[in-house]
C-alpha cells in the first residue's frame, strides 16, 4: 500500500505525466492569484489554505483532473465561464489535455478569496 501524501509535491509526484503537468500549471496559477496562500493536504488533494481557511483544492483520479473551489457558490457564480466543463456542486472536471484556462482559474482563486472576506466580516 503507497503511503498517502504528506505534501502537495508527494501529491503531484503520484500523478501520470499528463495529469502532473496540468496541477503543476494549476498550482502555479493559484500560488501567482493568492500568493499568501499556504498548501497542504486536505481530504486527501493538493490543496490551498488562506488565513487556515479552505480556499481551493486540486486533484486527479484514473478518469479525470478536478478543481475544488471549497464552494457551491463558486461553481453558481461562474456556472456560464464553466458551461464546457463537467461540474457538481463542489468540483469542476477536466481532462489533462482539456484543462481549465488560466483566467478562469484566477477568477475562481479571486471569488473563492473574496467569499472568505466576506464571511469573516459576517462573523
Amino acid at each position: 500500500m503507497t503511503a498517502k501524501p504528506k505534501t502537495v509535491d508527494e501529491y503531484i509526484a503520484l500523478l501520470n505525466d499528463e495529469q502532473r503537468a496540468a496541477l503543476e500549471r494549476m498550482r502555479a496559477t493559484i500560488k501567482r492569484a493568492a500568493p499568501k496562500a499556504e498548501e497542504c493536504i486536505s481530504y486527501g488533494l493538493a490543496a490551498f489554505r488562506l488565513d487556515g481557511k479552505a480556499l481551493v483544492a486540486i486533484g486527479a483520479t484514473r478518469k479525470h483532473c478536478a478543481f475544488y473551489p471549497m464552494s457551491a457558490k463558486t461553481i453558481s457564480t461562474h456556472r456560464d465561464d464553466l458551461k464546457e466543463f463537467e461540474t457538481s456542486k463542489g468540483t469542476i472536471r477536466f481532462q489533462p489535455e482539456d484543462p481549465l484556462p488560466a483566467s478562469l482559474v484566477r477568477k475562481l482563486v479571486k471569488t473563492r478569496i473574496q467569499e472568505i472576506r466576506e464571511n469573516e466580516q459576517a462573523r
